[in-house]
């Protein structure tokens, strides 16, 4: 049966769209989950979703626990830390001041899975629990999260500290390889997209070629999109919300056909159950996987619905 099969008209609406995926989360989400579908769709405020995400942070103050759904570790790793680094992110919320970011913080500029330039993508510990194949050590680091976890060093840290001179530099290296127009991996690309919101942020936009980085990213994130819309729904590729949160983004103008399409084929590929399809497996530990992946059906909720919401559409 296809995913809309047996739906009515008015089961089609964006009403439908909401209510079912609401449903899912409620249902199926873990309390991370819930408490950030509360935050983005219900008007609660960022407590309970810092509340939650502080029970997956370790004693170093990085992040394990299988907060990145695909790698169950629960040691501290860099990969896990940048998930939790992008709900902050979303939610908009950058105070060192508090615990949960000033141990966040403290990891990372502790030198912990890190070689001077570069944080692992992968740590040796992922091997010992449950893990997606790309988690698994060792493979070649590359600015996939490194890219990301320097603009954050850069937006988060205390004026003057360690940590921010610590991200400057990383962030002025990662700029310096991404405009050598070096071949870059998609989720790497969306690193550097990241690392320049977080500059334009900051206080230190000024230290860095911003309008050159700009344009490069223009460039970069209309190739990187799959405009083979017929892959969308079986393949793992690039659409447009993997880089564009919504109208405001500096990449919408350039993209806006197919970011306007992705809201039509979010609604109308949304499965009975309110979430949408996993387009990946892990191809081992066949016991595990059916839990990561309906851990990926609630991120993938709430994904699209901001989407949606960043596109007016909600």
């Amino acid at each position: 049966m296809s995913p809309a099969a047996g739906r009515s008209g008015k089961d089609t609406d964006m009403g439908y769209s909401f209510r079912k995926a609401q449903e899912f989360i409620y249902r199926n989400a873990r309390p991370l989950g819930m408490a950030l579908w509360q935050h983005h769709f219900e008007n609660k405020g960022a407590q309970g979703v810092l509340r939650a995400l502080a029970f997956y942070q370790n004693a170093d103050g990085g992040f394990g626990h299988a907060l990145e759904a695909d790698c169950w570790n629960p040691g501290s790793s860099p990969i896990q830390t940048w998930s939790a680094a992008e709900i902050l992110r979303g939610m908009g919320y950058f105070n060192h001041k508090y615990p949960l970011v000033g141990s966040m913080l403290a990891y990372l500029s502790g030198g912990s899975d890190f070689d001077g330039h570069l944080w692992r993508d992968t740590v040796p510990g992922n091997n010992d629990h449950p893990h997606a194949p790309w988690w698994t050590y060792p493979t070649d680091a590359d600015y996939n999260p490194t890219a990301s976890l320097a603009g954050l060093l850069v937006r988060a840290a205390p004026k003057g500290s360690g940590a921010e001179t610590l991200g400057l530099r990383l962030a002025g290296e990662a700029v310096g390889f991404f405009l050598r127009g070096e071949a870059l991996q998609q989720h790497t690309l969306a690193c550097f997209v990241q690392l320049y919101e977080y500059l334009a942020g900051s206080g230190a936009a000024e230290a860095f070629p911003m309008r050159e980085f700009a344009e490069k990213l223009r460039e970069a994130v209309s190739e990187g999109i799959t405009r083979d819309t017929g892959k969308w729904a079986t393949d793992y590729v690039y659409k447009p919300s993997f880089f564009i949160g919504g109208k405001n983004s500096p990449y919408y103008e350039d993209n806006r056909k197919l970011a306007e399409y992705e809201c039509e084929f979010i609604k109308d590929t949304q499965l009975e159950d309110g979430s949408w399809s996993v387009n990946w497996a892990w191809g081992a530990y066949p016991e595990q996987w059916p839990v990561a992946r309906n851990w990926w059906k609630a991120d993938i909720i709430l994904k699209n619905l901001l989407y949606l919401k960043g596109m007016e559409k909600l």
